[in-house]
């Protein structure tokens, strides 16, 4: 019997994908900046992703260097295109 169901975004890699898909969707501000509640409302609330989903697959991205957060925290900016490679 199985009583939960899989978590698409349960891998890094994949809530990674799927962050970079919503912020490729989003239409940048100033010098690029991306409001951070633009990514994380469509993750949390329209996808399902938890937060700590969330988390793993920003802090991938930014250990990647494939995006930086500023040090407020409001805002991402895109810094390449390759997701993780």
């Amino acid at each position: 019997m199985k009583l939960t169901d899989d978590r698409p975004y349960a891998r890094p890699e994949a809530a990674a994908r799927r962050l970079m898909e919503i912020a490729k969707s989003i239409e940048p501000v100033q010098d690029g900046r991306l409001h951070i509640e633009k990514l994380n409302g469509p993750f949390l609330f329209r996808d399902k992703g938890s937060a700590a989903e969330y988390k793993a697959g920003m802090d991938l991205l930014i250990e990647r260097g494939v995006m930086e957060m500023h040090e407020s925290g409001t805002y991402v900016r895109i810094l390449g295109d390759s997701l993780l490679g």
